[in-house]
């Protein structure tokens, strides 16, 4: 069994929980921007996430399933989104109406715990093993 095998699955959710901070914080920097060069008003983005497993043989000879994730992409709301009257905005249509993108600021912020705690909690994860595996080290040595 590959020693860094538990690394490599910290590491892959890491990478994952980054690339959702990152979405959110576009999210939250967009709310507002009634206007993108593909036209229209922007729209939240959300990674989509999915299991990624490695079968592996144990110490004993036994398959076990190694698992991390992996990002399969990053999916755009097709939510309509919020008309405000403004009459005066350069966005506005013909009947004064200008479109917002339909993101809930709480909402994104909870996602934003929700993600820097996930990461937290493999960083945590990470430091185990390499405790682990430093103590190993230790115990050969002495």
């Amino acid at each position: 069994m590959n020693l860094f095998r538990n690394f490599e699955i910290s590491a892959s959710a890491l990478t994952a929980e980054r690339l959702r901070m990152d979405l959110i914080s576009n999210n939250i920097a967009n709310a507002n921007t009634t206007m993108t060069p593909e036209g229209g008003p922007y729209r939240r983005k959300v990674p989509v996430f999915a299991e990624a497993l490695e079968t592996a043989l144990s110490s004993e000879g036994r398959q076990t399933q190694l698992a991390g994730v992996r990002v399969v992409g990053i999916q755009t709301d097709n939510r309509a989104p919020r008309l405000v009257y403004e009459p005066s905005h350069p966005h506005a249509n013909a009947d004064g109406y200008v479109a917002y993108p339909d993101i809930n600021i709480v909402s994104e912020m909870v996602d934003l715990i929700s993600a820097s705690r996930a990461y937290e909690a493999n960083i945590t994860a990470f430091n185990a093993a390499k405790d682990m595996f430093r103590a190993a080290l230790e115990m050969g040595r002495a």
